[in-house]
């Protein structure tokens, strides 16, 4: 029996409808080297979404191989309450030097989700321990993605992966996207952003008293559908959360390290947020860690003898794992000791020259990017931008193309997008824009 039958036979996807396989063949992948995946046929394929957005320099890196396989010679795992560990010490020690001031602490998770988990918690509780327990509320953007916990469900606004849970969550206020300037037709993302930040700074206003946090994901709305906007909201948005006394979560997990053209996208707006919440590439893509920095104010309203019962008592069985922590710093160095994010730009430019054909297809709407990140919406009508419907899964043809031709695309619904490992080369960047084009072109042809 080979691998595909023994994988459906015991295993459950995620983000998966499992009936799809019937007629989509699952990928069993052997090995990978650089930005490829190899499956057991021999077939490669451009990871042209970094495994799920967290790769940052290639499969099996030798410098992060090397760390990893030193560090499992030593230490592979210890409890981290009570316990500490050098690899974990030295890692908080760079994030603290590498990251938005007055981000002092850091508090370690899991995955991406837990990230945002601690986060909400943290905010919750520190206005409990500060006397104000009314602060209860947080408030999201529309069309948000903060993961598939059901805190973090709770504060998201993707009605593909929240609607069915609703009654579980907790009640959360969505304000407008600043990143709906395509769909709106405005001629300035500033403008635009400016214009929706009115409708959050009058929320803040009125609901200053009951708010612990807003969260965002800054400049990119990643599962959303890589929706984009303008630096401009966080610098509003911070000043106003100031100005109110709101907690700002800047999730950070997608777009950190490097994705939107800066180390982290709250550089470009400079600002510090609250709470900095960062994972997937924070390991190269190598092993699952999450980090949430905080200020010393926040650390400080939890300090006390601990019969007050005001420690934070949320915890990991596989908090700071060593392994996980020596892959993280083995990619810290990577960006130290190769000029990362200056040859980013220089890629990210690539990256836009060889999509810009993509500009004039008839049923492409939109070309945008940030940073190392390109997204193609697929439109029904390119003169009213009116979509195509979810139901006839455009985006799927597009995957399933790219697959023959060796590339890895998975869209989001109609959207589909580019957000490949650093080491990715320039003729790689133009194989994988004109697959997408070619395979844009089977996808909107007449079903």
């Amino acid at each position: 029996m080979d691998i595909t039958q023994r994988d459906i036979d015991v295993l459950w996807h995620p983000c998966t409808q499992m009936k799809d396989h019937e007629k989509l063949p699952l990928i069993p992948i052997r090995r990978g080297e650089g930005v490829w995946l190899e499956d057991f046929a021999g077939q490669r394929y451009i990871d042209a979404i970094s495994s799920w957005w967290v790769n940052l320099f290639g499969h099996a890196n030798p410098r992060i191989n090397a760390a990893v396989r030193e560090q499992l010679e030593q230490l592979e795992h210890v409890i981290l309450a009570g316990f500490s560990h050098e690899p974990i010490v030295a890692l908080s020690e760079r994030l603290v030097k590498l990251t938005p001031k007055n981000l002092t602490r850091c508090f370690y998770a899991d995955n991406g989700s837990a990230a945002v988990e601690v986060a909400l918690k943290m905010s919750f509780h520190y206005w409990r321990n500060q006397g104000q327990p009314e602060k209860t509320q947080f408030v999201s953007l529309q069309d948000s993605y903060h993961g598939e916990t059901l805190g973090a469900l709770a504060v998201g606004d993707v009605a593909l992966y929240k609607e069915t849970y609703a009654p579980l969550l907790m009640h959360t206020l969505t304000a407008p996207s600043p990143a709906g300037c395509y769909a709106k037709g405005e001629a300035s993302y500033e403008d635009y952003a400016r214009q929706q930040f009115e409708s959050m700074a009058a929320l803040l206003e009125k609901k200053a008293s009951q708010l612990a946090a807003v969260i965002v994901e800054p400049l990119v709305q990643c599962a959303g559908g890589m929706r984009m906007y303008h630096p401009v909201y966080l610098k509003l948005l911070r000043e106003a959360c100031d100005e109110y006394h709101v907690h700002l979560i800047a999730d950070e997990i997608a777009v950190g390290f490097g994705r939107t053209g800066t180390l982290f996208a709250c550089e470009q707006a400079d600002i510090s947020p609250d709470f900095l919440c960062l994972s997937k590439g924070l390991t190269g893509g190598y092993l699952p860690l999450s980090v949430v920095l905080t200020g010393e104010e926040m650390y400080q309203a939890f300090y006390d003898d601990y019969t007050t019962l005001r420690a934070f008592l949320h915890s990991h069985s596989y908090t700071g794992n060593p392994l996980a922590c020596r892959a993280a710093l083995a990619t810290l160095d990577i960006f130290d000791e190769d000029n990362v994010i200056e040859n980013n730009r220089t890629l990210a430019r690539v990256m836009s020259d060889a999509t810009r054909s993509l500009e004039d297809h008839p049923h492409v709407g939109e070309v945008r990017q940030q940073g190392m990140i390109v997204a193609i919406e697929m439109v029904k009508d390119k003169a009213s931008r009116e979509p195509y419907p979810w139901q006839e899964r455009r985006g799927l043809e597009v995957y399933q193309y790219a697959l023959e031709k060796g590339a890895l695309l998975r869209p989001l619904g109609n959207v589909i997008y580019f957000m490949p490992p650093y080491i990715i080369t320039p003729k790689q960047v133009y194989q994988l824009a004109n697959i997408a084009h070619a395979g844009i072109d089977r996808a909107t042809r007449e079903l």
